[in-house]
């Protein structure tokens, strides 16, 4: 008993949950932040911290300020190793806080970043969403245990 389950993707088996996956447009990310934080904010679940959340904010956004810079709508492997180093950031926040895994899986972060691939637009797209995150967490004003 007690370890971890993982599937062939890395992800965990231990709790079974039917999400429709979150498919980000320009006109839709704000309405999908705000009902991530409003399902782990009405769930019992400790919710996880605004310094927490802004923690992986911080790491995003210097990439979103390079991003917006690039010429290429490509993202070469320099680019792919950034997100990759962030994705297994955020798998290690996440393994370390109950808090953080919940809202990494509620808000889908792995598979929002696995869907940028090489693509520009779908990484600035992934860094409005996470700053769309960010602002809900602190409009719901639930306190910071």
């Amino acid at each position: 008993m007690g370890g971890n389950n993982f599937n062939s993707r890395g992800r965990s088996n231990s709790v079974e949950v039917n999400r429709t996956p979150i498919e980000l447009t320009d006109e839709n990310y704000v309405d999908h932040a705000k009902k991530v934080i409003d399902n782990l904010v009405n769930s019992r679940d400790k919710l996880l911290t605004t310094s927490k959340i802004r923690k992986l904010l911080a790491m995003i956004s210097d990439m979103y300020t390079k991003a917006k810079r690039l010429k290429s709508d490509v993202l070469d492997s320099e680019w792919i190793s950034k997100i990759q180093y962030f994705k297994m950031h955020t798998i290690y926040e996440a393994g370390r806080e109950p808090s953080v895994k919940k809202f990494v899986e509620e808000a889908q972060l792995i598979d929002q970043l696995d869907k940028i691939n090489k693509d520009r637009k779908k990484l600035i797209l992934f860094c409005h969403y996470m700053e769309a995150l960010v602002a809900y967490r602190k409009f719901s004003n639930v306190r910071d245990e």
